[in-house]
């Protein structure tokens, strides 16, 4: 079993409920268990700025599958959940699975960069994975409090705590 990390974000529809259904298609998955859950932010959007707030949080997984396997897999359920890939990149969207990491392991293919390559320079996915495991170390960039210390006062502020609870996420009947 591998330790992997994945970040979820939403800004359309209604993401409070949308980031839940993610986790609980997460924890259905087979060879895989949902391990720990960050608290969820409102966060800034990154890249196209003229959108809705997104919010985000990141959720550990052990699994049994590969790296690229689960990648593909949480494509499908982003699908599952009404995500449209013909939208214009970093725009909004219903839903947003990223593979951050996967125990240590680098990965450029073409498919699959790991470390996620941007994941070092936001706050969206830096201050949830902190929540999570400060000391862990993002390979070839460092430590995850390191990596958030070195973020601007900008970057930071556009990261605040969301009311909404993840931690209660139970498996689908």
């Amino acid at each position: 079993m591998s330790r992997a990390w994945i970040g979820l974000g939403a800004n359309l529809g209604q993401p409070d409920r949308t980031l839940p259904m993610a986790l609980a298609a997460l924890q259905a998955l087979p060879m895989t268990t949902l391990r720990a859950v960050s608290p969820a932010y409102w966060t800034q959007p990154w890249g196209l700025p003229d959108q809705p707030e997104f919010l985000n949080a990141v959720a550990l997984v052990e699994t049994g599958q590969e790296p690229l396997a689960l990648l593909r897999t949480l494509l499908a359920i982003e699908s599952g959940l009404g995500r449209r890939r013909d939208q214009a990149r970093w725009g909004p969207r219903a839903i947003d699975l990223d593979l951050l990491l996967f125990g240590d392991r680098v990965v450029d293919e073409a498919e699959l960069t790991l470390p996620h390559p941007r994941m070092h320079e936001r706050a969206f996915v830096l201050v949830p994975l902190a929540d999570l495991a400060p000391t862990l170390i993002v390979p070839g960039r460092g430590r995850v409090e390191e990596l958030l210390d070195g973020l601007s006062e900008e970057e930071l502020d556009g990261v605040r705590a969301a009311a909404c609870d993840l931690s209660r996420v139970t498996r689908p009947t």
